[in-house]
């Protein structure tokens, strides 16, 4: 092998090499801000916690019971603490992480693309917090308020049941909840971006509904828990989301459309066959009057 082609090879893995490394030092920032928060939120594990039982607290108040949660295994309250400290650890280090993501991607994009891809970023945690909010304040109350139902004041004979929830069966389903429509609100940005790359359109979303509706339904039955309750309202919010996604790719596709207009490198595929099938007929009318 000459010189020529080895300083070729390494001109051309020097680029790598130096994203590589500013991958590196953006992942441990990152990982170090995590660990911070993780801490932070650790030394108050304990109101973080007591502020997720306010659902399941206002309505066993309301029932005029007590609000009490009980450790079934010895090691629970210390799982319950490290799973809290993790989560909320993630939630408050995500702003920092993102950003560390956008330094590391902004510098490969055309001005262009930084505008178009810069919404979408800072859409994405805000509909996540949306959607956690709502299943917080809206979902979880009518959901424990229909759980809690079930319960029975032993009158006459009848056998008393009453509430005694496990702390980390609690915590783990109200993680599931606040998940589930997290993510699921992450749709019409989803959407929106493919939308906005050309991956998809309006007419082929409308056209694939019914496909989505069966698609919905089934997310629905695997991240909610097992009653039909709140898999109907995650139903309903979803599809909420997939018809706006709809109406949001519609104005993309029309601003899309009006500024190649003004560019002048819109073409219409109606148009185009239109003018195709003109020719088409010219060419057999000159056809049959060379035949005749």
């Amino acid at each position: 092998m000459s010189q020529a082609d080895t300083d070729q090879i390494d001109d051309s893995s020097a680029p790598l090499i130096e994203h590589l490394a500013e991958l590196r030092t953006r992942l441990i920032r990152a990982a170090i801000a995590f660990v911070i928060c993780v801490f932070a939120c650790f030394y108050v594990w304990n109101p973080i916690y007591n502020y997720l039982t306010q659902p399941i607290c206002a309505e066993l108040v309301e029932r005029g019971q007590n609000c009490e949660l009980i450790l079934i295994k010895l090691q629970e309250g210390f799982f319950i603490a490290i799973r809290i400290s993790l989560m909320g650890g993630f939630g408050l280090a995500f702003p920092f992480i993102s950003y560390q993501l956008w330094r590391f991607v902004a510098p490969g994009l055309y001005k262009s693309e930084k505008s178009a891809f810069l919404p979408f970023m800072l859409a994405s945690p805000f509909m996540f917090f949306a959607g956690a909010a709502f299943a917080f304040y809206v979902v979880m109350p009518l959901a424990y308020d229909f759980f809690l139902n079930f319960q029975q004041a032993g009158q006459g004979g009848e056998v008393d049941i009453d509430f005694q929830g496990s702390a980390g069966e609690y915590l783990s389903l109200t993680i599931t909840f606040i998940l589930a429509f997290g993510l699921c609100f992450q749709l019409p940005v989803l959407l929106s971006l493919l939308g906005k790359a050309g991956l998809v359109s309006a007419a082929g979303l409308i056209a694939v509904r019914k496909y989505a509706v069966v698609a919905i339904l089934v997310v629905a039955g695997i991240v909610t828990p097992p009653d039909v309750f709140t898999q109907v309202i995650l139903f309903v919010v979803v599809y909420g989301l997939y018809e706006v996604s709809i109406q949001i790719v519609k104005r993309i596709e029309k601003n899309r459309e009006a500024r190649m207009r003004a560019d002048g490198t819109w073409f219409d595929p109606d148009e185009v066959d239109w003018d195709e099938d003109e020719d088409d007929g010219e060419d057999d009318g000159e056809g049959e009057e060379a035949k005749s």
